[in-house]
Protein backbone atom coordinates (compact mmCIF):
# COMPACT_ATOMS: atom_id res chain seq x y z
CA UNK A 1 0.00 0.00 0.00
CA UNK A 2 2.84 2.43 0.73
CA UNK A 3 4.47 2.10 -2.68
CA UNK A 4 6.57 5.01 -3.87
CA UNK A 5 5.71 7.52 -6.59
CA UNK A 6 7.66 7.67 -9.80
CA UNK A 7 9.92 10.71 -10.07
CA UNK A 8 7.84 12.18 -12.89
CA UNK A 9 4.55 11.80 -11.00
CA UNK A 10 6.03 13.33 -7.85
CA UNK A 11 7.56 16.25 -9.70
CA UNK A 12 4.23 16.86 -11.50
CA UNK A 13 2.33 16.75 -8.21
CA UNK A 14 4.90 18.95 -6.45
CA UNK A 15 4.83 21.54 -9.23
CA UNK A 16 1.04 21.53 -9.21
CA UNK A 17 0.96 22.55 -5.55
CA UNK A 18 3.93 24.88 -5.84
CA UNK A 19 6.45 22.75 -3.96
CA UNK A 20 10.00 22.68 -5.28
CA UNK A 21 11.03 19.06 -4.63
CA UNK A 22 14.43 17.80 -5.69
CA UNK A 23 13.98 14.79 -7.98
CA UNK A 24 16.28 12.72 -5.76
CA UNK A 25 13.90 13.10 -2.81
CA UNK A 26 10.81 12.43 -4.91
CA UNK A 27 11.44 8.68 -4.86
CA UNK A 28 11.27 8.73 -1.07
CA UNK A 29 7.72 10.08 -0.93
CA UNK A 30 4.83 7.65 -0.71
CA UNK A 31 1.50 8.09 -2.44
CA UNK A 32 0.01 8.80 0.98
CA UNK A 33 2.49 11.61 1.65
CA UNK A 34 1.71 13.17 -1.72
CA UNK A 35 -2.08 12.97 -1.27
CA UNK A 36 -1.68 14.37 2.25
CA UNK A 37 0.24 17.35 0.82
CA UNK A 38 -2.32 17.91 -1.91
CA UNK A 39 -5.14 17.73 0.61
CA UNK A 40 -3.55 20.35 2.87
CA UNK A 41 -3.60 22.82 -0.02
CA UNK A 42 -7.16 21.92 -1.07
CA UNK A 43 -8.53 22.01 2.47
CA UNK A 44 -6.85 25.33 3.25
CA UNK A 45 -8.10 26.99 0.06
CA UNK A 46 -11.63 25.69 0.62
CA UNK A 47 -11.69 26.84 4.25
CA UNK A 48 -10.35 30.29 3.37
CA UNK A 49 -12.97 30.76 0.65
CA UNK A 50 -15.75 29.49 2.90
CA UNK A 51 -14.85 31.56 5.97
CA UNK A 52 -13.43 34.74 4.43
CA UNK A 53 -15.63 35.08 1.39
CA UNK A 54 -18.93 33.20 1.71
CA UNK A 55 -19.44 33.35 5.49
CA UNK A 56 -18.24 36.94 5.73
CA UNK A 57 -19.69 38.56 2.60
CA UNK A 58 -22.85 36.50 2.19
CA UNK A 59 -23.86 35.38 5.68
CA UNK A 60 -22.42 38.04 8.00
CA UNK A 61 -22.19 41.31 6.06
CA UNK A 62 -24.85 40.38 3.49
CA UNK A 63 -23.02 42.25 0.71
CA UNK A 64 -23.65 39.53 -1.85
CA UNK A 65 -25.35 36.19 -1.66
CA UNK A 66 -23.92 32.78 -2.48
CA UNK A 67 -26.00 30.64 -4.77
CA UNK A 68 -25.80 27.38 -6.67
CA UNK A 69 -27.22 29.45 -9.55
CA UNK A 70 -24.49 32.06 -9.09
CA UNK A 71 -24.34 33.12 -12.75
CA UNK A 72 -28.07 33.79 -13.05
CA UNK A 73 -28.24 35.29 -9.55
CA UNK A 74 -25.07 37.37 -9.98
CA UNK A 75 -23.86 35.79 -6.75
CA UNK A 76 -20.87 33.97 -5.30
CA UNK A 77 -20.34 30.33 -6.26
CA UNK A 78 -20.84 27.95 -3.36
CA UNK A 79 -17.70 26.45 -1.81
CA UNK A 80 -18.49 23.02 -3.30
CA UNK A 81 -18.79 24.61 -6.74
CA UNK A 82 -15.44 26.38 -6.35
CA UNK A 83 -13.90 23.06 -5.35
CA UNK A 84 -15.36 21.34 -8.42
CA UNK A 85 -14.09 24.13 -10.70
CA UNK A 86 -10.61 23.60 -9.29
CA UNK A 87 -10.84 19.84 -9.82
CA UNK A 88 -11.97 20.36 -13.42
CA UNK A 89 -9.11 22.80 -14.03
CA UNK A 90 -6.55 20.34 -12.66
CA UNK A 91 -8.03 17.55 -14.82
CA UNK A 92 -7.48 19.75 -17.88
CA UNK A 93 -3.80 20.26 -16.98
CA UNK A 94 -2.51 16.93 -15.66
CA UNK A 95 -3.27 13.25 -15.29
CA UNK A 96 -0.81 12.89 -12.39
CA UNK A 97 -3.77 12.98 -9.97
CA UNK A 98 -7.48 13.78 -9.76
CA UNK A 99 -9.79 14.83 -6.97
CA UNK A 100 -13.45 15.28 -6.17
CA UNK A 101 -15.81 16.11 -3.34
CA UNK A 102 -18.24 13.29 -2.56
CA UNK A 103 -20.78 12.58 0.17
CA UNK A 104 -22.94 9.83 1.56
CA UNK A 105 -25.66 12.54 1.66
CA UNK A 106 -25.16 14.46 -1.59
CA UNK A 107 -27.48 17.28 -2.53
CA UNK A 108 -26.32 16.84 -6.12
CA UNK A 109 -26.55 13.13 -6.97
CA UNK A 110 -23.41 13.32 -9.15
CA UNK A 111 -21.48 13.76 -5.89
CA UNK A 112 -22.49 10.35 -4.53
CA UNK A 113 -19.84 7.64 -4.18
CA UNK A 114 -19.60 5.42 -7.25
CA UNK A 115 -17.01 2.80 -6.32
CA UNK A 116 -16.94 0.39 -3.40
CA UNK A 117 -13.73 2.01 -2.14
CA UNK A 118 -15.33 5.48 -2.20
CA UNK A 119 -18.27 4.16 -0.16
CA UNK A 120 -15.94 2.39 2.29
CA UNK A 121 -13.73 5.47 2.62
CA UNK A 122 -16.63 7.88 3.18
CA UNK A 123 -18.15 5.62 5.83
CA UNK A 124 -14.74 5.25 7.51
CA UNK A 125 -14.20 9.01 7.86
CA UNK A 126 -17.71 9.42 9.30
CA UNK A 127 -17.16 6.59 11.80
CA UNK A 128 -13.61 7.68 12.71
CA UNK A 129 -13.58 11.47 13.23
CA UNK A 130 -10.26 13.11 12.39
CA UNK A 131 -8.89 10.10 10.52
CA UNK A 132 -8.23 9.69 6.81
CA UNK A 133 -8.80 6.60 4.67
CA UNK A 134 -6.32 5.14 2.18
CA UNK A 135 -6.69 2.26 -0.28
CA UNK A 136 -5.99 0.98 -3.76
CA UNK A 137 -8.53 0.26 -6.45
CA UNK A 138 -8.60 -0.72 -10.08
CA UNK A 139 -10.62 1.45 -12.44
CA UNK A 140 -10.69 0.94 -16.18
CA UNK A 141 -7.79 -1.48 -16.03
CA UNK A 142 -5.53 0.95 -14.14
CA UNK A 143 -4.57 0.81 -10.47
CA UNK A 144 -4.97 3.92 -8.33
CA UNK A 145 -3.92 4.93 -4.85
CA UNK A 146 -7.09 6.49 -3.44
CA UNK A 147 -7.26 8.70 -0.34
CA UNK A 148 -10.42 9.99 1.34
CA UNK A 149 -10.27 12.96 3.72
CA UNK A 150 -13.12 14.31 5.87
CA UNK A 151 -14.83 17.43 4.58
CA UNK A 152 -16.23 19.14 7.65
CA UNK A 153 -18.57 22.06 8.15
CA UNK A 154 -15.94 24.75 8.87
CA UNK A 155 -18.52 27.53 9.24
CA UNK A 156 -22.14 27.67 10.33
CA UNK A 157 -23.07 28.67 6.77
CA UNK A 158 -21.95 25.18 5.59
CA UNK A 159 -24.39 23.37 7.86
CA UNK A 160 -27.27 25.81 7.40
CA UNK A 161 -26.97 25.77 3.60
CA UNK A 162 -27.01 21.96 3.42
CA UNK A 163 -29.73 21.62 6.06
CA UNK A 164 -31.99 24.11 4.30
CA UNK A 165 -31.52 22.93 0.71
CA UNK A 166 -34.70 21.60 -0.92
CA UNK A 167 -32.89 18.47 -2.19
CA UNK A 168 -30.96 17.61 0.96
CA UNK A 169 -31.15 13.99 2.10
CA UNK A 170 -29.97 15.06 5.57
CA UNK A 171 -30.95 18.21 7.47
CA UNK A 172 -29.25 17.89 10.86
CA UNK A 173 -25.65 18.95 10.14
CA UNK A 174 -23.87 21.04 12.74
CA UNK A 175 -20.61 22.99 12.78
CA UNK A 176 -17.59 20.62 12.56
CA UNK A 177 -19.68 17.65 11.33
CA UNK A 178 -18.27 15.50 8.54
CA UNK A 179 -20.49 16.34 5.59
CA UNK A 180 -18.58 14.42 2.95
CA UNK A 181 -15.09 13.63 1.81
CA UNK A 182 -12.36 14.79 -0.52
CA UNK A 183 -11.28 11.87 -2.71
CA UNK A 184 -7.80 12.10 -4.26
CA UNK A 185 -6.55 9.52 -6.77
CA UNK A 186 -3.06 8.94 -8.14
CA UNK A 187 -2.36 6.32 -10.82
CA UNK A 188 0.28 3.94 -9.47
CA UNK A 189 2.10 3.25 -12.78
CA UNK A 190 1.86 -0.47 -12.15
Amino acid sequence: MQSKLSKSAMVAAALTIGVQAAPASAEDLSYQQVTDMLHVVMDTDRSVYTKNVVARLAAKEKVIKASEYFEDDKALPLPAQMFRFGAEGVADKTDAFSYSLLSLWPINKQNAPKTDLEKEGLQFIVDNPGENFYGEEELGGETYFTAVYPDVAVAEVCASCHNGHKDTPRDDFELDDVMGGVVIRIPTDS
